[in-house]
């Protein structure tokens, strides 16, 4: 093991260091009774503090407790680097106030303690009082004891090197020999070293591994913002067109403005949009502006103070602030009444509110995605839609394909959702083929949301295990006759923009013709209607569900014409 010098420095000596003094003799040499106790109490104590805690700071500073209290080596202190290269301050200590820690800071090669660093050997100062190169720094001479103080700097070395210094002040009256003080704090100082050492390796590899769980967890949330993790279910290319753009605009604050027909998924594409966000951990916050009273829109955006209008009880947050740092949907904000337009737009604006009843503007941090199925820019034509409004919503518009669009989808979609309702409502229960090929040759005028239905409808009214085509085309007849107003055309969607087309003749096709999707509105009852309806019924094989769908009519239309022309089915064996 390398031999430590040690350096006495005294008055007379000035700056010059002395010879090296005799390494220290072993702890069972002749002492003082009572000090050989205390020095091996000291020693055993010390050595238990060793890995009894996991914070340095601890175990470092009761060390520096017992020197003091045993050994009346007082005011011990550990100096480390300090960040910056040339400069080592005080880390832990013992009998030392705040301000007396904080002063203590030496640049390397400055002071007794600096010099320590520096050089690597053990540096004794006889009297702090005769020797110029004791500053006086981190400890006033005034608050020391009125008689001769000695100080011992000793360097703290890891694997052969200077990482410290461990310094205290000594009484020089005592009946204890300076060389049986230096041998135990060479002891401390090297136990101080291996606990730094352990600390910062330890400190090194979790700052790795946190690191390393840093990139695991962004690799994981990158990884994860695929279709699936927001219930978004298909791999058709206009779907992930869709989803390319929400990704692509996902990191910056630019307002949102979804397109699509009503059913499309508006809401949930908005929160993928939110949760592959930097916004993410903030609020979502929903807002359908075709559900709110025209008179109480402003205090459900903005909010109202207490007393601001009758049954006012109490201050209430409006939607702006309760999105705050997150992101804010106005689905069908065509539906938003003029008066508010002029508020909204300000609001965007500005980027304030300010409550109904309030007096001062509140700052908002909120990303905004608008959401509708009608046609902003023929609502703007019609003065029913603010223009400088819709050029602040329509940033970047981004269009969410119909279902008839991604057909391909449909068969994934079907076994999804049947698997949530199977697990919703513990239920076991399959489709065949054929169903698939009804549900996939449907039109879905009301997109995903309407499909979602039609399977929880065919999952909970299913007699068997399984899901037949007959009962496909029953819930779609039905459906569709629900589905338009009795004496209605079709109703024109946003998307397209197209009307509902021709009203379909009364005749009905082959028996494996595709079911129409339009239903023919009402119409006066004609004999001539017998045959066709007839015919219908024959190729439905007296399904009255498939003949009207054959037909274009509706279940309760078929019923009233059989039973105005006395159409009656077969009765069975």
């Amino acid at each position: 093991m390398k031999a430590h010098r040690i350096d006495a420095m005294a008055s007379e000596a000035g700056a010059q260091a002395a010879a090296p003094a005799p390494p220290a003799a072993p702890i069972a040499r002749s002492m003082p009774e009572p000090w050989a106790k205390r020095e091996l109490l000291a020693v055993r104590e010390i050595a238990k503090l060793v890995g009894k805690s996991f914070e340095p700071g601890v175990t470092i500073r009761s060390m520096l407790h017992l020197l003091s209290e045993l050994l009346g080596l007082n005011r011990g202190r550990v100096l480390l680097r300090n960040g910056v290269s040339n400069e080592i301050a005080i880390a832990h200590a013992y009998g030392l106030r705040p301000d007396e820690i904080r002063r203590g800071v030496f640049k390397v090669g400055e002071g007794i303690t600096g010099r320590t660093f520096k050089t690597g050997g053990i540096l004794i100062v006889q009297d702090i009082d005769d020797e110029p190169l004791y500053l006086a720094r981190t400890v006033d001479r005034a608050d020391l004891p009125q008689e001769t103080v000695s100080y011992i700097a000793l360097p703290i070395l890891i694997d052969g090197a200077v990482d410290g210094v461990l310094a205290v002040h000594r009484l020089r009256r005592r009946d204890r020999a300076l060389a049986d003080d230096l041998h135990v704090l060479q002891i401390v100082a090297s136990l101080i070293g291996q606990i730094v050492n352990i600390n910062r390796l330890a400190s090194e590899k979790t700052a790795r591994l946190e690191s390393e769980n840093f990139e695991l967890k962004s690799a994981l949330s990158r990884s994860a913002r695929s279709v699936s993790s927001y219930g978004i279910v298909g791999e058709s290319a206009v779907l992930h067109a869709a989803l390319r753009q929400i990704e692509q605009v996902s990191q910056t604050d630019a307002t949102i403005l979804l397109l699509g027909e009503s059913g499309t998924g508006k809401e949930l594409f908005a929160r993928a949009l939110h949760l592959s966000s930097p916004r993410r951990d903030a609020p979502f916050i929903r807002v359908n502006c075709g559900a709110i009273p025209e008179s109480l829109f402003e205090s459900e955006l903005f909010g109202h103070e207490k007393g601001a209008f009758t049954g006012a009880t109490g201050m209430r947050r409006g939607r702006f602030e309760q999105a705050e740092g997150g992101t804010l949907l106005l689905d069908e904000i065509s539906d938003l009444p003029l008066a508010m337009q002029v508020k909204m737009l300000r609001v965007l604006q500005e980027q304030t509110v300010e409550r109904v009843g309030g007096q001062r503007e509140i700052p908002i941090d909120v990303r905004i995605v608008a959401a509708t199925n009608q046609d902003l820019q023929r609502l703007v034509a019609q003065g029913k839609f603010r223009l400088d409004l819709f050029y602040r919503l329509n940033v970047i518009p981004i269009t969410l394909p119909s279902l008839r669009e991604r057909r391909d989808d449909i068969r994934q979609l079907v076994r999804f959702y049947l698997n949530q309702v199977n697990q919703s409502y513990q239920r076991n229960v399959g489709i065949t083929a054929e169903a698939l090929d009804e549900l996939t040759g449907y039109d879905w005028p009301g997109n995903v949301r309407q499909l979602r239905n039609i399977i929880e409808r065919l999952s909970l009214l299913a007699n068997g295990p399984l899901i037949h085509a007959g009962d496909v085309t029953a819930v779609l007849a039905a459906e569709t006759g629900s589905a338009v107003a009795h004496g209605d055309d079709a109703a024109p969607t946003m998307a397209t923009g197209k009307p509902a087309g021709s009203r379909p003749a009364l005749v009905a096709g082959p028996a494996d013709a595709t079911p129409a999707v339009r239903v023919r509105d009402y119409q006066q009852v004609d004999v001539d209607e017998r045959a066709p309806i007839e015919d219908a019924l024959r190729a439905a094989r007296n399904n009255k569900s498939r003949a009207a769908q054959r037909l274009g009519m509706t279940l309760r239309q078929l019923n009233y014409r059989m039973k105005v022309l006395a159409i009656a089915l077969p009765a069975k064996d």
